[in-house]
């Protein structure tokens, strides 16, 4: 299946830095962001053919008066988390089909969008406060409902408490330090192993430290079709592979839902995958930025996506597999452990398009040539996630 492979590519990218901002609102944080992506790919607003928001309460009006868009087409995308990442699918998919040259796909989360798909979900973070608010999933806040992928992964494999804790703390270590090295990131603070099992506890067995952050900001990128990208610059960056797939509530109504995988991420993988050509992810992917709402989200995902076998994720992220320096660098940005819950926004499209131009600073992966997104959402036994695979110009 050829799809959309090498038929788009990104020109341009921008992404504010994430924080608690009480002195600008969505308008202002996307007039940062997209001014920085078009300018990236040395365009203005008058040449933008149609956009894309994620994010948002007043469809494409929001974006379309903060840009000042010419009367252009604005659409406004709702996926859940993985809502920034299915603006830019939608993006790409009206340049690739030859519909527009020029297309804009930007999200954003703000204090002054009110309600908006990703506002709220996650409760925890590394500074001891919380992010938004807690959310129900039935008689479910969003970390009990993880926490059960926990309980239900331990016990599916045999694996002790502290080995799981362990294992979990090793992701949450290493985004931690990843988010670092990352100026744009919300958190800039490192933990060890105690600090992480002594943390308090969110939802049992998860703790503080499992739990995302929810602070605002927003990104942006600028695409047009592959063949047209040399016009605007050389170190262009091509959409190599996609795949989206959205859950049927099976997990709530099948009583042989496992909660030890995600079948969304599995198809969603797969389909990305096969466009792109990767056979053996772990070797010929340079980077992933993986969905860590949760570490045991992270956990998870590495099994999905054939990282890992199953039941072996903690071990090969305890034995540095996914470090910076490993086999395959694992959310260069701090995921959203440190870099923060950006589901509305393309944020880590914008990672992955910087890393793959080599201007990541001292968060750069050497010789990085093939990258992976990964976004996902939903509610329990309901999700969609959504892959994208990056490479470098041919």
């Amino acid at each position: 299946m050829e799809g959309v492979r090498n038929k788009v590519a990104i020109i341009g990218a921008g992404c504010t830095p994430f924080r608690d901002y009480y002195d600008k609102d969505a308008d202002d944080l996307l007039v940062d962001a997209c001014f920085e992506a078009l300018g990236d790919a040395g365009i203005g607003t008058g040449d933008v053919q149609a956009a894309w928001l994620g994010g948002g309460t007043e469809g494409g009006f929001l974006l379309g008066r903060s840009l000042k868009l010419d009367f252009v087409p604005v659409t406004q995308v709702n996926a859940w988390c993985a809502t920034g990442g299915d603006a830019f699918r939608n993006a790409a998919f009206a340049v690739a089909s030859g519909m527009y040259d020029l297309a804009l796909a930007a999200g954003v989360t703000a204090h002054s969008e009110g309600q908006h798909p990703e506002r709220g979900i996650f409760a925890g973070g590394g500074d001891g406060r919380h992010h938004g608010e807690w959310v129900s999933f039935g008689n479910q806040s969003a970390a009990s409902t993880f926490a059960t992928f926990v309980t239900r992964y331990a016990h599916h494999y045999g694996l002790s408490y502290e080995a799981v804790k362990r294992s979990l703390g090793r992701i949450a270590i290493k985004n931690y330090r990843n988010g670092v090295r990352n100026p744009l990131a919300y958190m800039h603070k490192e933990i060890d192993l105690d600090a992480y099992m002594s943390a308090p506890m969110i939802s049992w067995p998860l703790g503080l430290h499992d739990c995302c952050v929810m602070p605002h900001g927003a990104a942006a990128v600028v695409i047009t079709r592959a063949e047209l990208a040399r016009q605007f610059r050389n170190d262009f960056v091509l959409l190599r592979g996609t795949g989206m797939s959205t859950g049927t509530m099976q997990g709530r109504m099948d009583a042989a839902y496992d909660w030890v995988h995600f079948p969304e991420n599995v198809i969603a993988g797969r389909r990305a995958f096969e466009m792109a050509g990767i056979r053996e992810p772990v070797k010929e992917l340079d980077i992933a930025c993986l969905h860590d709402a949760f570490t045991v989200v992270e956990l998870v995902a590495y099994e999905d996506f054939g990282f890992a076998p199953r039941g072996k994720g903690g071990e090969y992220v305890q034995a540095g597999v996914f470090d910076m320096e490993g086999e395959l660098p694992v959310s260069p940005n701090g995921g959203l452990k440190s870099f923060g819950h950006a589901g509305s926004t393309p944020a880590k499209i914008y990672e992955a398009y910087k890393q793959l131009q080599g201007k990541c600073g001292d968060r750069q992966v050497q010789n990085a040539s093939v990258a992976m997104t990964h976004e996902q959402g939903g509610q329990p036994g309901m999700y969609v996630s959504l892959v994208n695979v990056f490479t470098t110009r041919d």
